[in-house]
């Protein structure tokens, strides 16, 4: 929201500066983005009166003026703007001038000619970009006056950045009862009287879509000229405001609107075809629209049309056929009231935006239609001329938005901002904001006005409250309360040691967008139907992950452009996808990757490259002291037999593998990573210690070697020699794995290491061998194990 500071203080003109003013806007919750001169600095400027314009003696396209600048003698001035003429005014700047642009004006000599100082156009002035001639002056503005001083060029522009369920700032007359209630000064806002009604020129209208439209207004204005200048003050306030001046009819809308914050259009009243309806797009329907741009409505689309054609998008921007133009002799002008959500998102939809949909998006005066009619009116008859038609209002009392009493009780009020309010002070406060309100006891109960949307919740008003006393006035106390450590069961282990287990092995985390790329989810996780985004921040982020392996592959791309070599990340985060019934679920997963040198880089390192085992290890030590299984598993984001599924206590956890050779070839990786993948809460789980008694007794050890099917997974082997394996059993190991010369094809040896140990005894070579025994014939039996001298 822009505006000059010299029309809001035609409103409310406290005694502040302008950097005071600022200062208490956005203090108050109206942020002042920015204020600045209306136009760049400069010097030495004065208005000039032209006497006389020659034809230069040596050059057609210049012109040899003698100005009068208020000093007594005239100057001789040579313009080459084409509208200099004998009689008008216009900005000169006399030598030792200092233009926008740092352009020095000096007396110089043009072609034979002497030229004492320059008549400006107004983009010389830094004040508009019209540069086709001189800027031209009213005639009785005084020759010799300072130009910044005539102009008010010294005027502030005050940009606010407005939250958006601040609507009702956004017009000046908001603004100015936020003034006023800051700062106690009485707003003073424009006298708007009914028109007086000359001709019975008027129009039906119909409320075909009440929910969406139930107030509407229009009246019919005849025989405007829409030729008729716009006046210099109007168009100054609308320039400085940011809105560019197009002709009288439209300017007078655009300040209405900056003034009372209502929308309004202007349609040519012939081409029209009897009643006006608000209703919703058929199907297919078309416009051309003011900036000259053709859309296809939907049927969702709020339309203003008549008996033929689709003239508007209802509170959005007007058709090109049915506009305003220089030959318009009849207006027929509109005032309604748009329910926000029959407008948001549409304006969007085609690509583009208004001032008008940017306003009934966030909701306007419903009670000021009729009002904002009246002043459009009266500004159109004094600028334009013309006859005025009575007011044609169509009205759904039942759709109009409902303003229920809020309660505010003032023990809420101080133990919310921390300080005591007595009744007095709200009451004064509540007054100020021009809050009608009953009493009820000590409770409040405020009726919002129709302009205030944003006031629903008793909360609401404390924050109205907070604003107008002054967040500054507000004492800073620190907080208080018994605080009390929560209990760390022993059987759960913090997420920040997880975290610090994978730092201290080597991996660095990485924080990753939860909503990634499709085709990461086709990719790395074989996902048709992934959670998609209603509303994504980038279009090739359009649905939410199921796995973290897609944020870790283009972490490891970026550091790889990066020249690093040695890549280790882990990332925690929750993951999104839909069960049978389509309920959301949202698990949290771990995963890490490692690629390139198993080792940092030095001279007793042979350079070899992290591979299965490597990571195997850090997720084993990770789940430590639980003891993880391993099976052959086929994933889709996984080389096929490089790949494993990750089980504790007989439940699939996740899975580790290395990274398939499609996906390394079209991630352009130079060689495949490791990664795995499991549910976070498991590797947050701890075990209770657990009392095992140590024996001071000598172990025995004793090796055993079989030959099994070489398909024959380890991990069958060890779940079977667990199951068989005697209580004088501590441990068992694998050390060795053998195929070639001397073991049949299709068949592997496995030798094990077997460590055997009591804790109250000696024990004899009978009782060890028998041990060794049992767990062999169980193998035979049970695996077809044969037992290898």
């Amino acid at each position: 929201m822009k505006f000059p500071e010299s029309w809001l203080r035609t409103f409310v003109d406290p005694m502040i500066s302008s950097d005071e003013l600022a200062a208490l806007l956005t203090m108050s919750g109206l942020e002042v983005e920015e204020m600045e001169s209306v136009a760049p600095d400069f010097r030495h400027v004065v208005v000039a009166g032209i006497l006389e314009v020659r034809r230069h003696p040596d050059a057609d396209r210049l012109n040899v003026c003698v100005v009068d600048t208020g000093e007594g003698a005239p100057r001789q001035i040579v313009c080459g703007a084409p509208n200099a003429v004998a009689g008008m005014k216009a900005p000169c700047a006399l030598p030792g001038a200092v233009l926008p642009g740092n352009l020095s004006v000096k007396a110089a000599r043009l072609r034979g000619v002497d030229s004492a100082g320059m008549l400006c156009s107004a983009k010389e002035l830094g004040i508009s970009d019209e540069a086709s001639g001189l800027l031209v002056l009213p005639p009785d503005a005084p020759a010799g006056t300072n130009i910044r001083q005539y102009l008010d060029l010294d005027d502030k522009r005050f940009t606010l950045k407005l939250t958006p369920n601040r609507a009702d700032c956004l017009s000046l007359a908001g603004i100015a009862r936020e003034v006023s209630a800051l700062t106690g000064v009485v707003a003073r806002f424009p006298a708007v009287s009914p028109a007086p009604v000359t001709v019975d020129a008027r129009r039906a209208v119909r409320l075909d879509a009440p929910a969406a439209c139930p107030r509407y207004c229009g009246r019919v204005i005849e025989d405007v000229d829409a030729r008729a200048p716009t006046p210099e003050w109007m168009r100054r306030r609308l320039e400085r405001s940011g809105v560019r001046c197009i002709s009288a009819l439209v300017d007078v809308t655009n300040y209405v609107l900056l003034e009372l914050g209502q929308p309004l259009h202007a349609f040519d009243a012939q081409k029209l075809s009897r009643a006006i309806h608000v209703r919703t797009a058929r199907s297919g329907e078309q416009l051309r629209l003011l900036n000259e741009q053709t859309v296809t409505l939907a049927d969702d689309v709020l339309v203003i049309a008549d008996d033929l054609n689709v003239l508007a998008m209802a509170g959005i921007m007007g058709g090109e056929m049915s506009g305003v133009t220089m030959e318009t002799q009849s207006v027929f002008l509109e005032s309604a009231f748009f329910t926000p959500g029959a407008v948001a998102g549409r304006a969007r939809r085609y690509n583009f935006s208004s001032d008008a949909s940017h306003r009934y998006e966030r909701g306007v005066d419903f009670a000021n239609v009729r009002n904002a009619l009246e002043r459009a009116t009266q500004l159109i008859l004094e600028i334009c001329g013309g006859k005025a038609g009575p007011v044609t209002e169509a009205v759904s009392e039942t759709h109009l938005p409902a303003r229920p009493p809020v309660r505010l009780r003032p023990d809420r009020v101080s133990s919310v901002l921390g300080m005591a309010f007595q009744e007095t002070q709200i009451a004064g406060i509540l007054e100020r904001l021009l809050l009608p309100f009953t009493r009820e006891g000590k409770d409040f109960l405020v009726t919002p006005p129709s302009y205030r949307f944003d006031l629903a919740v008793e909360e609401d008003l404390i924050e109205e409250v907070a604003r107008i006393h002054g967040y500054d006035n507000l004492p800073a106390r620190a907080p208080e309360g018994r605080l009390g450590m929560l209990a760390q069961p022993e059987t759960r282990r913090p997420l920040a040691v997880v975290r610090q287990q994978l730092a201290d092995r080597g991996f660095q985390e990485v924080i990753n967008f939860a909503f990634v790329e499709e085709a990461w989810e086709t990719d790395f996780a074989a996902n048709a139907t992934p959670v998609r985004l209603a509303n994504p921040i980038a279009s090739q982020l359009a649905v939410m992950r199921s796995t973290l392996i897609g944020g870790l592959v283009e972490n490891l791309s970026v550091n790889l452009r990066r020249k690093q070599s040695r890549v280790r990340l882990f990332e925690t985060g929750r993951c999104f996808s839909r069960d049978a019934r389509g309920a959301y679920l949202q698990p949290w997963r771990l995963a890490a990757l490692a690629y390139g040198p198993a080792l940092p880089e030095g001279w007793g390192n042979n350079g070899r490259n992290a591979d299965f085992f490597d990571l195997k290890g850090d997720l084993e030590a990770l789940l430590s002291p639980a003891t993880a299984a391993f099976a052959r598993l086929e994933h889709p984001a996984l080389h096929p037999g490089r790949a494993a599924g990750v089980h504790l206590d007989g439940a699939c956890i996740g899975w580790i593998g290395e990274l398939h050779p499609r996906w390394v070839q079209k991630y352009g990786l130079p060689t495949p990573p490791v990664l795995f993948e499991i549910e976070l809460e498991r590797a947050l789980q701890a075990r209770l210690p657990a009392y095992a008694e140590v024996s001071k007794f000598q172990p025995a050890i004793r090796d055993l070697a079989i030959v099994v099917d070489r398909d024959l997974p380890l991990e069958a082997v060890f779940d079977a020699m667990r199951q068989c394996a005697p209580p004088l059993v501590s441990d068992v190991r694998l050390f060795d794995l053998y195929q070639g010369k001397g073991i049949p094809e299709g068949k592997k040896s496995l030798a094990f290491r077997i460590v055997i140990q009591d804790t109250e005894c000696t024990l004899l070579d009978a009782d060890i061998d028998a041990s060794v025994v049992k767990i062999a014939e169980y193998l035979a039996q049970n695996l077809n194990a044969q037992r290898r001298a």
